[in-house]
């Protein structure tokens, strides 16, 4: 039985049932704020590294948030693969316990960042030809940008309240900053929906902006004035653009790519529970999402993804949770090289399914 479904918007169906998928019909990979739950990703993340099979007749958009942007952030480093296993490592051994604060929390992710990020080989990374990374940040407004946990909570419950009825009541508690590589944003920044700032990376503003993008609102301590953007404090790009918002395709023919944890795609991180909140038709129009069968994940430690509760349900044995999420990468190896057969071999053109 298939480890992996193969799920694609309108016109990347149609692309695919045509001709086929071609890796060159890639122009951006979307990297969702999914938190532990991207360790499935990891066989699939370094298969397209260590075979160089994207980027090769024009440069790849690599857009992420959170999570999404971690993973990525290695892709452009020197030794790519290696940078990406450091993470991986430092990642999943990272240890935290009952008297972690948000800043201390936001000490520990600032040394994952830095086990796989070298200060002197940025200049290197953001002179990728290959890549274009895309970092997505919320800059918080009001007392979202509060460090008190109490005013803090208060704001986000008025902002989950708003959002309820509108996400577009969002950009009263927080604004979308991109954080973009090379000479120009990218083309979803163009779009009539996009609202929000772009700011260009360099190597004075590159870990700070990865970082925000990962600072989780009432986990993690927000990353204050980053050099060369608004000031401010600077959270989760998973705060607005959760899952899946935008049209990353540059144009009408391109294909995102987009490996997700599960079938359902949230937009934000406030729409978890509102369950026929989803992205429009096209949004996900240009978008081919793999992700994992359920046979698979009944294979993994617990039956079930890692996510962000295994913290706290090991939080007094983490070698426990050390194990399973060692466990999830390991199992998780082989699905990028599946994903590999399907393409060389044309199956992907049978089992490609219709969002």
């Amino acid at each position: 039985m298939s480890r992996l479904r193969v799920k694609a918007g309108k016109k990347a169906y149609e692309i695919i049932r045509d001709g086929g998928f071609h890796f060159d019909a890639v122009s951006a990979c979307f990297g969702a704020a999914v938190g532990p739950r991207w360790l499935v990703a990891s066989g699939f993340d370094q298969t397209l590294l260590t075979q160089g099979l994207l980027g090769r007749s024009r440069p790849v958009h690599l857009i992420g948030s959170s999570a999404g942007a971690w993973r990525f952030a290695a892709w452009i480093q020197p030794q790519a693969a290696d940078s990406y296993r450091r993470f991986m490592n430092a990642y999943i051994s990272a240890r935290f316990t009952r008297q972690d604060t948000p800043a201390t929390i936001l000490e520990k992710f600032s040394g994952i960042l830095g086990s796989y990020i070298e200060d002197d080989a940025l200049s290197f990374a953001l002179a990728s030809k290959r890549y274009r990374l895309s970092v997505i940040t919320a800059r918080s407004r009001g007392l979202v940008a509060s460090e008190a946990l109490p005013l803090q909570k208060t704001a986000l419950a008025a902002c989950f309240a708003l959002n309820y009825f509108s996400r577009s009541q969002l950009h009263r508690f927080a604004e979308r900053v991109v954080f973009y590589q090379g000479s120009k944003p990218p083309p979803f920044c163009f779009q009539p929906g996009f609202r929000g700032r772009y700011v260009r990376l360099n190597e004075a503003n590159f870990k700070h902006a990865v970082m925000a993008s990962g600072a989780i609102p009432l986990v993690v301590a927000g990353v204050k004035n980053i050099f060369g953007a608004p000031e401010g404090v600077y959270r989760d790009g998973g705060l607005i653009d959760y899952h899946l918002s935008h049209q990353f395709a540059g144009k009408e023919d391109d294909l995102v790519l987009f490996f997700h944890h599960e079938e359902r795609i949230v937009p934000g991180w406030l729409d978890k529970k509102i369950t026929k909140r989803a992205p429009d038709e096209q949004t996900l129009n240009n978008v081919v999402m793999i992700f994992p069968s359920q046979s698979f994940v009944d294979r993994l430690p617990d039956g079930k993804i890692p996510d962000r509760d295994d913290f706290l349900t090991h939080i007094d044995d983490p070698n426990r949770r050390i194990e399973n999420w060692n466990r999830v990468a390991s199992l998780s190896a082989p699905l990028g090289e599946e994903f590999l057969e399907l393409v060389e071999s044309g199956r992907l053109r049978d089992i490609v399914e219709k969002m």
